[in-house]
């Protein structure tokens, strides 16, 4: 099975958070927070249409800087998603800078940017280069069912997490997943090629038996023709989708736990912080963050399928194996030595 979405930390375990997230067969990407995106080649900044940032604190947030040097002079609207507060920081940014020229500019860039309250109340606002970036009220609010984004192929839930300020964790979750299987295309003499992408796509979003799919051939392009929905649908097989949540900054509390483990139940894979090793707990609930053994026991709560522990401390430079050994032991729930 491919999985739609394919996610990869930009600067690994150590480095600022930022989880870019590739959607397979389109030239689209989400990211989960904006950490250093230096790393990121303007062809994949590029493909960012929404970008979900759990809170503003400057390893999670300076990334923004990069993504407006890129997107300045584009045809682009991004999507901002962030906890309460998020539309002035968002706002503010962008004040940093002067705009005078902004009517020399062929293209807009509009930045849409909702923020969510602890209460899942959200307000949006539109913020247009054409318009030096001013603040437009767009409407505000409320969370169904803690659903943030949604679309037929995913959608992104959101959980308010404490860590002396609200800080956001993210799951998204496919619809479903469509395979389509080679042998089943031969038998109807039907040709591999991105025409499937379609067939995924109708699948999905739940098409009738009689809508059309454009069959074509990369060999032959004159030998396109339609087909029925319906009679293409023994070709493939659904399953149910992917999940993967994201969560990162938050303190080790009763209520985060349970937060985080509805978050991320059952997930394919969690990625979560563990800023500090076992013998640190002190520490980290000094500075409101999880350790090694509380990311662990928390994804092994929430029966994730795979965990991957990031946003490791500075402190354990050249130590990472250690820090990776804690949180595995813990999500086996095994005890490692202090």
């Amino acid at each position: 099975m491919r999985p739609l979405l394919h996610p990869a930390l930009v600067n690994g375990r150590s480095g600022d958070p930022a989880l870019y997230v590739e959607t397979l067969f389109e030239r689209r990407a989400i990211m989960l927070d904006l950490g250093d995106i230096a790393k990121l080649s303007p062809r994949k900044t590029l493909r960012l249409e929404r970008i979900f940032v759990s809170h503003a604190h400057i390893d999670h947030f300076i990334g923004f800087d990069q993504l407006l040097r890129v997107m300045v002079g584009r045809d682009k609207e991004i999507h901002l998603f962030g906890p309460s507060g998020f539309i002035d920081h968002v706002h503010h940014k962008l004040l940093g800078y002067r705009w005078n020229l902004v009517d020399r500019f062929v293209f807009d860039l509009v930045f849409v940017v909702t923020e969510v309250d602890s209460d899942l109340a959200t307000r949006t606002a539109r913020l247009r280069l054409k318009k030096a970036f001013a603040v437009e009220a767009v409407d505000e609010g409320r969370l169904v069912d803690a659903v943030l984004y949604s679309e037929p192929t995913f959608r992104v839930t959101a959980a308010v997490l404490e860590h002396r300020i609200p800080c956001l964790g993210f799951a998204i979750e496919e619809a479903a997943h469509v395979n389509v299987w080679k042998n089943r295309l031969g038998d109807l003499r039907l040709p591999v090629g991105p025409w499937l992408r379609e067939l995924k796509r109708a699948v999905i979003e739940n098409r009738p038996d009689d809508h059309l799919i454009r069959i074509g051939s990369r060999s032959k392009p004159s030998a396109e023709r339609a087909m029925a929905l319906g009679e293409l649908r023994s070709a493939v097989t659904v399953t149910p989708g992917q999940k993967i949540a994201y969560v990162t900054d938050a303190a080790d509390t009763p209520a985060n736990r349970r937060a985080i483990v509805r978050l991320a139940r059952n997930a394919d894979v969690l990625f979560i912080e563990a800023a500090f090793a076992k013998a640190d707990a002190a520490l980290a609930a000094e500075r409101a963050h999880l350790t090694t053994t509380a990311a662990g026991s928390i994804a092994r709560e929430a029966a994730a399928r795979r965990v991957e522990p990031f946003h490791f401390s500075p402190r354990y430079s050249g130590r990472e194996r250690r820090l990776l050994k804690e949180v595995m032991a813990a999500f086996a729930g095994r005890q490692t030595d202090a």
